[in-house]
């Protein structure tokens, strides 16, 4: 038998996509060994283990980087409307989720990526092949979200910024992930990899200057748990409009 159909006939898992994620991230060991291949094929008498799966707990790593930012700034989404720009597979949908909002719409120019768990929760409205360039009050029921949170790859934050305005409450506030390698225009990192702090800066920088362009505020910034050397390090942004005695 498979190795990924043990798991989901055994319990330890509901599906086969969420014990297939379990084995490709290292979690299962057969015999006292890792295996990495959901198609690893089982002997009748092999011992299976499967260790934490805490790392599982959202439908991508998106999530967990959201639920730091969660941490690090005590933001609370009880109730919230949100969101979500570049929702891809849904990792910052599925923790908003699960730290209490009540609906999200969840934005992506792809198709077809948003998770079938997500894609299936009637709190989600999947706005796929979707340009935040073109979307609309109307779509997101009538009215601005409570917050906004935002992944994007291969483009600046910069050029989400200017359409951000109209669709946020003004009390409102957000949170972005600063990828340096895509804030650095025109420069080329070995392996795609921005090792030196200053560049890193540099990248926050930007974003901190569009943000204020804008009419907005960076409040607070935390590092992802990237080592910088073999991955990059990326950066949990929470940003708001002024308070409204300081605008």
């Amino acid at each position: 038998m498979r190795l990924d159909q043990h798991l989901v006939q055994h319990g330890f898992f509901d599906t086969r996509e969420r014990a297939q994620r379990a084995i490709r991230a290292g979690a299962v060991r057969v015999d006292e060994q890792v295996i990495t291949k959901p198609a690893f094929r089982l002997m009748d008498e092999a011992q299976v283990i499967v260790e934490d799966t805490d790392q599982l707990r959202y439908v991508s790593q998106g999530g967990h980087k959201l639920a730091r930012a969660i941490t690090a700034f005590g933001l609370d989404f009880t109730g919230k409307t949100v969101l979500d720009i570049g929702a891809s597979t849904g990792g910052f949908t599925d923790c908003a989720l699960q730290h209490g909002a009540a609906r999200v719409y969840a934005v992506d120019v792809g198709t077809g990526q948003l998770h079938p768990k997500l894609r299936d929760d009637a709190r989600v409205v999947n706005l796929e092949q979707q340009d935040l360039r073109t979307l609309t009050l109307e779509q997101i029921g009538g009215q601005p979200a409570d917050l906004i949170v935002a992944d994007v790859s291969f483009i600046s934050l910069t050029q989400i910024f200017p359409y951000v305005a109209p669709f946020l409450q003004r009390d409102g506030w957000g949170v972005v992930l600063i990828k340096p390698q895509f804030e650095l225009d025109g420069r080329r990192f070995k392996g795609g990899i921005v090792r030196e702090e200053k560049w890193r800066q540099a990248a926050i920088e930007r974003v901190r200057a569009s943000l204020r362009e804008y009419g907005f505020v960076l409040r607070d910034i935390v590092p992802t748990q990237a080592d910088g050397k073999q991955k990059n390090i990326e950066y949990l942004a929470w940003w708001s409009w002024p308070p409204a005695d300081n605008p």
